[in-house]
């Protein structure tokens, strides 16, 4: 059972460490989008496609890496296991239920954003789309962030 302990110590120390980056990483994107949509500018491959490829890949990993702690820890499918729904408080409603169901919408969004920013030529659309639907999904990210775990 020790190694269960420790593997499961990495597992929550690499999607909240990792974290950091993907929100860094989602931010750049966004911000990129902001500036080429305003500017209107083109969108290249060199730089603005590059970074919200890495925004979109990123954010899948951390999201694999959720899932799989999600289904090995007391505080993600087992925390409805043991307590059911209505025994949750607060806290353990938002890392059992709001934080993954949340965190999934947000990558469906950006995933959305980046596979209809590929069907568009002008470079300020290109970036309006990645603008918007990254956004959005930056936006739902932050709202259901642990922030009493990350503050402490």
């Amino acid at each position: 059972m020790e190694d269960y302990g420790l593997a499961h110590q990495w597992i929550l120390s690499l999607h909240s460490y990792f974290a950091y980056v993907v929100l860094a990483v989602l931010f750049l994107a966004v911000a990129n989008g902001i500036l080429g949509w305003t500017g209107k500018k083109d969108f290249t491959l060199a730089k603005d496609f590059r970074i919200s490829l890495f925004a979109l890949i990123l954010s899948h990993l951390q999201l694999l890496v959720g899932l799989v702690l999600y289904f090995v820890s007391s505080n993600g499918l087992n925390a409805i296991k043991t307590l059911g729904m209505g025994g949750l408080n607060s806290a353990s409603r938002l890392l059992a239920v709001e934080h993954p169901f949340i965190n999934i919408i947000a990558l469906v969004f950006i995933t959305i954003g980046w596979s209809k920013h590929k069907k568009v030529m002008e470079g300020p659309k290109k970036f309006k789309t990645i603008t918007i639907f990254y956004g959005l999904g930056l936006l739902l990210i932050l709202s259901r962030i642990p922030w009493a775990q990350w503050l402490n």
